[in-house]
C-alpha cells in the first residue's frame, strides 16, 4: 500500500449518515478535531476517515484536503460532508461557494435574544491571541475590516434560565454562529472565548450542534437532506433548562415536517450576491 500522508486511527469514531461512491456525510463528536494540526496531528476526524476510507481520500490529494469540504470547531458535534472522488469535491467546493449548502446548527443560550427571528450581517475578522511565547490560537470579532459574515436564527424555545435556537450560516467564517449569536446578547453555553464566565460554565461543553445539512447531491442531483438527533451528552442541560428536545414529534421545534427545520421566512438565501465565499470552517 502507497506511503499515506495521514496516519489512519480507528479510535476515532464518527457516525455515518450518508454514504455513497461519491460522497459521505458523518456526524462529527463533540472534541474532535475536524483535520490534522499542530497537537492534533493523530486524533482528528480526518485520521479516523482514513482507517475506512484511506485509497478514496489518499487519491484526492491534499489539493483537495483529502476530500474535507469543510470544518467545525472542535467543541462542536454535528454534521459534515466529505467527498470520496475529485468530481464530487469539485462540485460541492462550487456549490459551498455559491451558497448552495443550507448548514442548520442548534445552540442553547444564557438567554434569547430581544427578536424571535433576525438576520446578523455583522463582518468577521480573525485574530491571533497569543498564549506565551511559544503557542497562540486564533479568535475571531466582529469588524468593519472583516469578511462579510451572515447567520440566520429563530428562537426555538426559552425558559428562565436559557433558550434554545437555531441558526442557519450562508457564509463560514471562523467561529460565527459563537459571535454573531454573542454579539445580540445570546452567547452560547460552555463557550469559554466569547461568553461570560456564568454561561461558559453552564455547560459541559459547547451547547452548539450541526444538525442538518441539505444540498443537491453533487453527481446525481438527487436532494440530499441528512438530520440527526440531540446530541446525548447535552440532554441533561436541556433537561436543567426546562427546553425540550427539538428533533422530538411535537416539540416546539418538530423536525418531522419540512417546514419544522427552517429558519422562518429564510429571508437570507437569495441576498447580497457574491458575499458568499468558500467556506474554510463553520
Amino acid at each position: 500500500m502507497p506511503t499515506l500522508s495521514i496516519t489512519p486511527n480507528e479510535r476515532v469514531t464518527f457516525r455515518v449518515h450518508h454514504e455513497d461512491a461519491d460522497l459521505l456525510v458523518v456526524e462529527k463528536p463533540a472534541r474532535v478535531v475536524s483535520s490534522p494540526g499542530i497537537g492534533h496531528e493523530h486524533d482528528t476526524l480526518l485520521n479516523g476517515l482514513f482507517a475506512k476510507y484511506a485509497g478514496r481520500l489518499q487519491n484526492l490529494g491534499a489539493s483537495r484536503d483529502f476530500g474535507m469540504l469543510h470544518r467545525l470547531d472542535r467543541e462542536t458535534s454535528g454534521l459534515l460532508a466529505v467527498a470520496l472522488s475529485a468530481d464530487a469535491y469539485d462540485a460541492m467546493r462550487a456549490a459551498f461557494k455559491a451558497r448552495e449548502v443550507r448548514k442548520f446548527y442548534w445552540a442553547l443560550t444564557g438567554k434569547a435574544p430581544g427578536d424571535e427571528t433576525g438576520v446578523i450581517r455583522r463582518p468577521i475578522i480573525e485574530v491571533v491571541r497569543r498564549k506565551d511565547r511559544f503557542t497562540s490560537r486564533k479568535l475571531a470579532r466582529v469588524s468593519v475590516a472583516g469578511k462579510p459574515a451572515l447567520t440566520a436564527y429563530r428562537v426555538l424555545e426559552a425558559s428562565e434560565l436559557g433558550a434554545l435556537l437555531e441558526a442557519r450560516t450562508v457564509t463560514g467564517r471562523l467561529h460565527q454562529v459563537r459571535v454573531h449569536l454573542k454579539l445580540i446578547g445570546a452567547p452560547i453555553l460552555g463557550d469559554e472565548d466569547y461568553a461570560p464566565k456564568a454561561v461558559a460554565g453552564a455547560a459541559p461543553r459547547l451547547a452548539l450542534h450541526a444538525h442538518r445539512l441539505a444540498f443537491d447531491h453533487p453527481i446525481t442531483g438527487e436532494p440530499i437532506d441528512v438530520r440527526t438527533k440531540w446530541p446525548v451528552d447535552l440532554k441533561t442541560t436541556l433537561r436543567r433548562l426546562g427546553l425540550s428536545r427539538p428533533d422530538l414529534p411535537g416539540s416546539g421545534a418538530d423536525a418531522s415536517g419540512e417546514g419544522g427545520d427552517e429558519v422562518g421566512g429564510d429571508p437570507v438565501g437569495g441576498e447580497d450576491p457574491g458575499v458568499g465565499e468558500h467556506p474554510p470552517t463553520a
